[in-house]
């Protein structure tokens, strides 16, 4: 199956995936005018009112960095809508989205409604949904989406535990359409193996708040830097969906990282106000071992475009 237009004229298969807090307009603005996929959650706008501002300052900015550097790939905007009860925002900002039509809707813990997919598919937008299982991926293909992001094993915030290996291959024994991977991809080499086993695009997270642009603290930042994957925790406890995060912020919240409590799932929240343990505590993935300097987007990005080249040539593999 051919790849929706709007994916298919990247400057690298990679799509920035949407952190809470860190993902900003900043951020995504460099990320799209390194000319891959920048994202953010609607919910890092607040007010709700802010997203609409949000909105129509980047598609200004981007349209301007285009006009001024034609030859140039500028990337699109993505904004992930989280689909479950206890968001107050979804209605309000998926009708911010639209009225933005913005090419790219990611969505989240629950497949989203056919209102949602009515209202982008009519202007012309795409629904990737995040998936961590087998049964999710079946039930959001069921509900009418594009395509898939698959959370693996070792993904930054919320993520899966099963291998990369099996939930990209059993995926693509029923769909053949758009697939995003995500789990510790930090290198250019990553993005190829993600797409040598089957994927169309690396998901990267992590690897964007050791950068100039993300919108954390310089704390945060340096705990990227020094940390490796020993200092991953997988737990549910802050959410109710099991996720991987920085032990040094477990610590420093006073918790002992090695005898967390399981969470209910049935009190999970992700309402206008859930911010606070995101700022509190800090998401990262196990490829945080690979990250040792905080550069800026555009200078990662070449980064990953020349590990990723030289590893093609590495193999043999033509441009």
């Amino acid at each position: 199956m051919a790849l929706p237009s709007v994916l298919q004229d990247l400057s690298l298969p990679v799509i920035a995936s949407p952190m809470f807090i860190a993902s900003g307009p900043a951020l995504v603005a460099a990320q799209c005018k390194a000319g891959i996929v920048g994202s953010f959650p609607a919910l890092n706008a607040r007010p709700a009112a802010q997203l609409d501002t949000w909105l129509t300052d980047l598609q200004r900015e981007l349209a301007d960095y285009q006009d001024a550097h034609p030859d140039q790939k500028v990337g699109p905007i993505a904004v992930n809508q989280i689909v479950h009860q206890s968001n107050d925002r979804l209605e309000h900002d998926v009708e911010v989205c639209v009225k933005h039509q913005v090419p790219i809707i990611i969505s989240s813990l629950r497949a989203p409604p056919k209102e949602m997919l009515d209202a982008v598919h009519a202007y012309g937008g795409i629904v990737l949904h995040d998936v961590v299982s087998i049964r999710h991926a079946e039930k959001a293909l069921e509900a009418g989406v594009d395509g898939l992001i698959l959370v693996a094993a070792g993904a930054g915030g919320h993520a899966g535990a099963l291998s990369p290996f099996a939930l990209v291959g059993e995926v693509r024994k029923f769909f053949d359409g758009p697939v995003a991977l995500s789990g510790s991809i930090a290198t250019g080499d990553a993005i190829l193996a993600a797409q040598a086993m089957g994927a169309d695009f690396a998901y990267v997270g992590s690897r964007w708040l050791a950068t100039r642009e993300s919108n954390v603290t310089d704390a945060y930042r340096e705990a990227i830097v020094e940390s490796s994957a020993a200092d991953v925790v997988y737990t549910n406890l802050f959410t109710g969906v099991h996720g991987n995060y920085l032990k040094k912020s477990i610590v420093a919240a006073g918790l002992d990282p090695d005898n967390l409590p399981v969470s209910d799932k049935s009190k999970m929240s992700f309402g206008s106000g859930s911010a606070k343990a995101w700022r509190d505590i800090w998401g990262a993935g196990q490829g945080v071992g690979l990250m040792d300097d905080v550069p800026t987007v555009a200078e990662m990005v070449e980064r990953l475009t020349q590990q990723y080249l030289a590893a093609r040539e590495r193999l043999g593999l033509k441009a």
